[in-house]
């Protein structure tokens, strides 16, 4: 699969509502379902986006360790020049996740910074 059709397969646009409504594991699913299809650089950014959602359900569930790792992986991923947008704002992704990183290596509750969220660029 393409970007063209990536961004207009309407499972794409299913997926990042499932991530909006903080449903992390289908969230998951439906961009792992998504990233196995997609061929080229596109399939680092969705890899970023199914981390998070990992790390979200891994804070879900006490694993600060591996929210921690998974987090620092998707960074690092949004951080790269050759990383397509997708049609998102994923320079706000990267704060935020950025921000939650950071509280979880302070040992604070990455709760104190807003939950990741996938805008759409304008």
């Amino acid at each position: 699969m393409d970007f063209n059709d990536l961004i207009n397969d309407n499972r794409f646009q299913n997926a990042i509502d499932l991530f909006n409504s903080e449903k992390w594991y289908p969230a998951h699913d439906a961009f792992e379902e998504l990233w196995h299809e997609t061929h080229g650089s596109e399939r680092n950014t969705i890899q970023a986006i199914l981390q998070i959602a990992v790390a979200q359900v891994h804070l879900d569930s006490g694993n600060r360790n591996g929210a921690t790792i998974l987090f620092g992986e998707a960074l690092g991923r949004l951080r790269k020049m050759s990383t397509p947008d997708l049609g998102l704002d994923l320079e706000s992704l990267g704060e935020c996740v950025k921000q939650r990183l950071y509280l979880l290596q302070q040992n604070n509750d990455p709760e104190l910074f807003t939950v990741p969220f996938l805008f759409k660029r304008t």
